[in-house]
């Protein structure tokens, strides 16, 4: 069971008291990438959404993950360790610095810790290995002011991202228009994983109906 992520749920609530404190300074920011992740229900992110005390937002966030389990759990500690997150909260770097607290072989610790730097490619890791460079969230920025009202045609034709996500987006971010696309772009960004490069973006954004004006897209293919 080692590989679903076992004892994630019981390492995330050991982390509970510190986490509540440190991601408490942004748990808005939080909850759009564990949304994004599919960690919570339609139903649990309006709850945990409209706690208006921070701490208390995160804590009902964390209680959530924790009982789906492992495996959520183990998404969830990625999430943490990822490189948004880092950069957004830099107190987290100490879970990068924390031992497991269950048992596995050494065998197996090396194994986990191979495979995990063989997914976690951040932008600046493709770059210097000569692939395709992972669009980044300044980018991600720069684009949301590029994009009108046909934001959620967008959406759905370009970056196959559904309706129900859409709306969902567009109620989280009534008063900025920039907001919302940044959300919905940083949403396929998720999705996509290690296939969600500059490039690739780019292509989706300038082809049929929706394409966009070539100024406003190519800073994309720009070298970093």
């Amino acid at each position: 069971m080692a590989e679903d992520g076992e004892g994630s749920s019981q390492r995330l609530r050991s982390l509970k008291s510190r986490l509540i404190e440190i991601l408490s300074a942004d748990p808005d920011h939080v909850l759009q990438h564990a949304d994004s992740l599919g960690l919570l229900t339609d139903q649990q992110y309006k709850q945990v959404k409209a706690v208006t005390d921070p701490s208390a937002n995160i804590r009902d966030l964390l209680d959530n993950v924790t009982q789906k389990g492992d495996a959520s759990s183990k998404i969830f500690l990625q999430l943490l360790k990822g490189n948004a997150m880092q950069e957004t909260f830099p107190m987290l770097d100490c879970l990068c610095k924390l031992p497991e607290t269950h048992n596995q072989s050494t065998a197996e610790k090396q194994r986990k810790r191979e495979a995990a730097a063989s997914e976690d490619v951040t932008p600046a890791k493709q770059a210097s290995r000569g692939g395709p460079s992972l669009v980044e969230e300044k980018q991600l920025m720069k684009l949301a002011r590029n994009i009108g009202t046909s934001w959620k045609e967008i959406g759905r034709l370009a970056l196959d991202i559904g309706t129900v996500k859409l709306e969902q987006i567009e109620e989280d971010h009534p008063n900025s228009h920039r907001e919302r696309v940044f959300a919905m772009l940083l949403c396929w960004r998720t999705s996509q994983r290690q296939e969600a490069t500059a490039a690739r973006l780019h292509a989706l954004l300038c082809q049929d109906d929706w394409a966009l004006p070539p100024d406003s897209i190519d800073f994309l293919l720009e070298p970093r």
